[in-house]
C-alpha cells in the first residue's frame, strides 16, 4: 500500500502573516539589492526569486519569507513598530540567501524553488561570489539602522548566528562520512544539535534582531532567541520529512533527494536506532548513490521501522517547546498570537 505524501498546508491565517511581513519588508531589502554591482545584483535578485536570468521580472514563486517574517514579528512582539524590525528582517534574509547560495554548491543541489539553483544557471564562481555579497551587505544593513544604539549588539547577534550556522553545515558536511550503524554512527541528539546551528541559530536570531532593534530588555531577546532555535529543529526536521514523502511539485525539490545521496536525516536515523533495522542499514550500505527503486525501498523501510512517526514527534517536541518560551516571555499579545500562528503553521507543514 503506498503512504500518503506529506504536503504543505497552513492555518488559514499564516499565509496573510508572511504577506504582510513579506510587503513591508521588500522596498528595504531591493534598495538594498539594488546597491551591489549590477551583475552581482541581478544574481541575487534571482536568488530571492524578484527576476529571472537575465533580469527579467520572475515568473516562479518566491521564498515565503519565514524569517523576515520573525524579525517583523520579533520588533512587534517586543511592543516595537514593525518598522523597527525591517533592518534586522532584510539582514536576515540575505544572510539566509547567502547560506542556500552555499549550501547548494556543496550539496550540488541543483533546483532550488523549482527552477535551477544559482550555481546552474549563473555557474559556480558568481555564486559564491554572490553570496559572498550577501553576507557583507547583511552586515552592512545593520550597522546602517535606524536604530543606530542598537546597532553594535545586533551586529553581534548575527555574526553569532553566522558562526553557529557555518557550525551546523559543517556537522552536517563531516556526517556524510560517517557510517549508518556501530559506534561512529551519527545519534538522534548530534543530529538534533546540527540542525539548531544550521538552522535554528538564523530563525533564533531573527527573532531576537527584531525585539533587540525595538529595544527590548536582554531576557526577552535571550528568550526569543531560544524559542526560534526549537522552531529551527523543528523546521529542520520538516525539511527531512518532505526530502522522503513530499511532493515535488509543491516543494520545488526531487522526492528522494537526500535518501538517494546518502544524507543522514533524522527519519532514517530514527528507524535506524529501532529493532529490524538491518535490512535497511544494509540497503543503505550496499552502494553510494541509490537508484530509483531502491530509494522507493529504502523510504518504505523507513516509515515501516517508525522513522517518520519518531521525526513527527520530535518536531512536535521541538514546536511546544518554542510555544513555551513564548508563553513565558513578557510579549505584547497580537504580535505574540501571530507567531504562535506560524508555528501551528510549521506543526502542519510536517503531517
Amino acid at each position: 500500500m503506498t503512504s500518503p505524501r506529506t504536503v504543505l498546508t497552513a492555518p488559514p491565517a499564516a499565509p496573510e502573516i508572511l504577506a504582510r511581513c513579506r510587503e513591508l519588508v521588500a522596498p528595504a531589502l531591493a534598495e538594498a539589492i539594488d546597491g551591489l554591482h549590477p551583475w552581482v545584483a541581478e544574481m541575487a535578485g534571482y536568488a530571492l526569486g524578484r527576476c529571472e536570468v537575465g533580469g527579467a521580472p520572475a515568473t516562479h514563486r518566491q521564498g515565503k519569507g519565514v524569517r523576515q517574517a520573525l524579525a517583523v514579528l520579533g520588533a512587534e512582539a517586543a511592543g516595537g513598530s514593525a518598522e523597527a524590525g525591517v533592518p534586522g528582517a532584510v539582514a536576515v534574509e540575505l544572510l539566509h540567501t547567502f547560506s542556500l547560495l552555499h549550501d547548494d554548491i556543496m550539496d550540488g543541489d541543483a533546483l532550488r524553488r523549482g527552477r535551477p539553483a544559482v550555481w546552474k544557471a549563473y555557474g559556480t564562481g558568481p555564486a559564491v561570489l554572490t553570496g559572498d555579497a550577501l553576507f557583507a551587505l547583511a552586515v552592512e544593513t545593520l550597522t546602517t539602522a535606524p536604530a543606530t544604539s542598537h546597532a553594535p549588539a545586533a551586529v553581534r547577534r548575527l555574526t553569532r548566528a553566522s558562526r553557529d550556522l557555518v557550525r551546523g553545515q559543517a556537522d552536517d558536511l563531516l556526517f556524510a562520512h560517517r557510517p549508518w550503524t556501530g559506534p561512529d554512527a551519527v545519534s538522534a541528539g548530534e543530529y538534533e544539535a546540527m540542525a539548531e546551528h544550521k538552522t535554528g541559530a538564523l530563525l533564533g536570531c531573527a527573532l531576537a534582531l527584531g525585539a533587540g532593534l525595538a529595544g527590548a530588555p536582554r531576557e526577552t531577546a535571550a528568550a526569543l532567541d531560544r524559542a526560534g532555535r526549537h522552531l529551527g529543529v523543528a523546521f529542520q526536521i520538516a525539511d527531512d520529512l518532505l526530502g522522503i514523502w513530499g511532493d515535488p511539485a509543491v516543494t520545488g525539490k526531487p522526492v528522494h533527494g537526500d535518501l538517494r545521496h546518502g544524507k543522514k536525516t533524522l527519519p532514517v536515523l530514527a528507524a535506524l536506532a529501532e529493532p529490524g533495522r538491518s535490512p535497511l542499514a544494509e540497503l543503505l550500505a550496499s552502494t553510494a548513490v541509490l537508484d530509483d527503486g531502491a530509494v522507493r525501498r529504502a523510504a518504505t523501510l523507513v516509515e515501516r521501522a517508525g522513522g517518520r512517526t519518531a521525526a513527527l514527534g520530535a518536531a512536535r517536541r521541538h514546536l511546544t517547546a518554542a510555544d513555551t518560551l513564548l508563553a513565558g516571555a513578557s510579549l505584547a499579545p497580537r504580535p505574540a498570537a501571530d507567531l504562535r500562528t506560524l508555528l501551528s503553521s510549521l506543526a502542519h507543514r510536517t503531517i
